[in-house]
């Protein structure tokens, strides 16, 4: 019998080829003496890391749930559209056209009138990944709720199925695996555009310490954050992946 291992398989691959690419980054920095401003290395990095463990730690609280409140409201409100759209067809032909366009642009365009409009606090980064987050959600899940079977709608229909027996016994069902997938997703996208969006304007977070600190020339400090910030993405990917594949059992 095997012994239990606490890291999946591809936990450990990950591990590994971090781990590996530090190794090669270090020995790249050290080997061929780059100037902290091209290059820092990461022994010089993780030691920024401790020593500005409060100011970052702070900073990367903020950000995180700048970045989680507007996923958590994005995430809602796309799908809440999806689910909309998918029951009130002529609504659709005329909502999707302006929500498509307006997602061809990018984003981090919407920032300063987002600023403008609610300041340079917390609300206007939820505001903007709530925005970033919605487009994504939206789509994936009306995809998905278009994904059923037209034979399966048209059996339950002649059973008496109304709407919304459909929606909620057949479509909503049919809609989860690929909302679960643009949500995942979005994890990143909100955490670069909540930080995006602190650069521009902003009191604090990780966003507004790697401004000051390229203010100040302190590279090191910028890639400590940037550290900080790519640790947090990536504990907020690797937890709703594992919500995913724990709850979106048969997709």
């Amino acid at each position: 019998m095997k012994p239990p291992t606490l890291l999946s398989r591809p936990a450990r691959r990950a591990l590994a080829g971090i781990a590996t690419f530090a190794l090669l980054w270090e020995l790249a920095a050290r080997g061929l003496d780059l100037p902290a401003y091209v290059l820092p290395s990461v022994s010089s990095i993780l030691e920024a890391v401790v020593a500005q463990r409060s100011l970052l730690g702070q900073a990367a609280w903020t950000t995180i749930m700048e970045a989680v409140c507007g996923f958590a409201l994005g995430s809602a409100g796309g799908i809440v559209l999806a689910i909309l759209l998918t029951m009130l067809p002529p609504a659709r032909r005329v909502l999707l056209p302006a929500a498509t366009a307006l997602n061809s642009v990018p984003v981090v365009a919407y920032a300063p009138l987002v600023l403008l409009w609610l300041g340079m606090g917390p609300a206007s980064k939820v505001a903007m990944v709530s925005l970033a987050v919605g487009f994504t959600v939206f789509l994936h899940a009306l995809a998905g709720l278009d994904r059923v079977d037209r034979r399966a709608v048209d059996l339950m229909r002649s059973f008496g199925a109304g709407p919304a027996t459909i929606l909620w016994r057949l479509r909503i069902p049919a809609a989860v695996p690929l909302t679960a997938a643009g949500m995942r997703v979005s994890t990143a996208r909100s955490m670069i555009v909540a930080i995006v969006t602190e650069m521009l304007g902003a009191q604090s977070g990780l966003g507004w310490t790697i401004y000051q600190a390229v203010l100040q020339i302190d590279f090191v400090q910028v890639w400590s954050a940037i550290f900080v910030a790519s640790a947090a993405s990536l504990a907020f990917f690797g937890l709703v992946n594992l919500v995913e594949k724990r709850y979106v059992f048969w997709k």
